[in-house]
């Protein structure tokens, strides 16, 4: 009798238990709407492009007091289509990697490379697809176009397209939610003989 009480006993703890996992399996689990998840997206795509330092080189800068900061009118516009470089010395630039004062161009052993303009507008990544930023980032291709040139240095590409999948899909989110800045970057310079 006392197994019988025990094994019924057993049974309704059991019952309980499996009642109470059916009640918490078909309870109305939160899910967010297209648009927060677009927000959020967009939030740490912006995020990700400050931690990686995209507007350090991509960002025109004002010169202060305190050094060059970021020109908020032309955030990710990449290299200033009429600023024109300064002459510098062939001998020096063998040894060295020299920066314009905004930090948009650089000449090294390649020659001279400029940053991209990576606002949506149609002089930046305005008519890019996710899937040729994709490629940019991951294979460093030009426009993110398989059989274009390679991105110039010293663009990180081999760093920055260690990052996830989702991580490259919200900088780019983000990329196309700021303001379009029309700017035609200047083509790469050949280095000098």
């Amino acid at each position: 009798m006392k197994t019988q009480l025990l094994s019924l006993a057993v049974l309704c703890v059991l019952a309980a238990c499996n009642s109470e996992k059916k009640e918490k399996s078909t309870a109305k689990i939160y899910e967010p709407k297209m648009a927060e998840v677009k927000v959020s997206q967009v939030k740490r795509g912006e995020m990700l492009v400050s931690a990686v330092g995209c507007n350090d080189c991509h960002s025109p800068k004002k010169m202060t007091d305190k050094g060059p900061i970021l020109d908020p009118d032309r955030l990710l516009s990449g290299h200033p289509a009429n600023e024109v470089l300064g002459a510098y010395d062939m001998e020096t630039a063998k040894s060295y990697l020299l920066f314009s004062p905004g930090l948009t161009a650089a000449i090294g052993p390649w020659g001279t490379s400029f940053a991209a303009n990576l606002t949506p507008d149609d002089t930046g990544i305005g008519s890019w697809t996710e899937a040729q930023f994709l490629t940019a980032i991951k294979h460093g291709k030009y426009k993110g176009m398989e059989n274009s040139r390679s991105l110039m240095p010293p663009m990180p590409w081999q760093t920055i397209s260690l990052l996830p999948d989702e991580d490259l899909k919200a900088m780019f989110a983000y990329l196309k939610s700021i303001k379009p800045v029309s700017n035609i970057v200047p083509a790469p310079i050949p280095p000098k003989a």
